[in-house]
């Protein structure tokens, strides 16, 4: 076995653990591993095949109801936002935005992990869920992140974890689901991709089950620390992306 299989191995193993325990950021974990050693484009295939892997496996193993009424908004946004996203892609300053997303999330986070009650945002309706389902969308489109947006608002709306965990889950699943399809309509995946479609699979299955297994046994506060966790770890890897490109500008 060479060192590229362990890697990719590595990057599936951990990043579907998390994913089963949080309900995303199987991108931001498997990336970690994926990024310094496989094709950009490769990387990304594999990211989206295991992350919609994994939402397909939690959909199943860790049900929390589906309430289309409170679902539909964030999904209907999200799917205005993906090709908005592509559509601004080649438009748009994609360092910039990284760094000043990841500014944001790397303040915002640590501060609401620390503080001894949340804010709750109670305001917005449906129209504000859409909104942000389309920042998830766009979110996507640009470097992929389709739950940032989504789970930080949700924790500020102050969900209970398995209200979140389903509207997470199945907006994740919805977004994973159009966004592989486009992959496979582009030729990002390809006959090629799929003998590491099957190194990925079994390697983050039972990772998946056992943190979905954790999941069902933590309290509301745990999962809240996780998540915003998760989310403060998302700020420092968009800080590094972009700030080596926004240097070598100044520079």
């Amino acid at each position: 076995m060479d060192s590229q299989t362990l890697i990719i191995i590595a990057g599936a193993m951990a990043a579907g653990f998390v994913q089963g325990l949080s309900g995303f950021a199987f991108g931001l974990v498997s990336m970690s591993f994926w990024a310094w050693t496989l094709d950009p484009r490769l990387a990304a295939a594999l990211a989206v095949f295991g992350s919609l892997t994994g939402q397909i496996i939690a959909a199943v193993t860790v049900r929390r109801g589906f309430d289309l009424k409170r679902l539909a908004p964030f999904v209907l946004g999200g799917l205005l936002g993906l090709p908005l996203g592509l559509l601004l892609l080649p438009r748009l300053d994609v360092q910039v935005f990284k760094a000043l997303l990841g500014a944001l999330l790397l303040v915002w986070c640590p501060a609401m992990l620390l503080s001894a009650q949340l804010p709750r945002i109670t305001r917005g309706g449906r129209v504000a869920d859409g909104l942000v389902g389309a920042g998830g969308g766009l979110m996507g489109a640009l470097g992929g992140f389709t739950g940032v947006l989504p789970t930080l608002w949700c924790t500020l709306r102050g969900l209970e974890k398995d209200a979140q965990r389903a509207i997470i889950q199945n907006f994740n699943l919805s977004m994973l689901a159009v966004t592989f399809a486009s992959y496979v309509a582009t030729g990002v995946i390809s006959s090629a991709t799929l003998p590491y479609f099957a190194i990925v699979a079994p390697a983050m299955l039972i990772p998946s089950l056992l943190g979905a297994r954790l999941y069902i046994g933590i309290s509301e506060a745990t999962f809240r620390k996780v998540v915003l966790s998760l989310l403060t770890g998302t700020g420092v890897a968009l800080l590094a992306s972009s700030l080596p490109g926004l240097l070598q500008r100044i520079g």
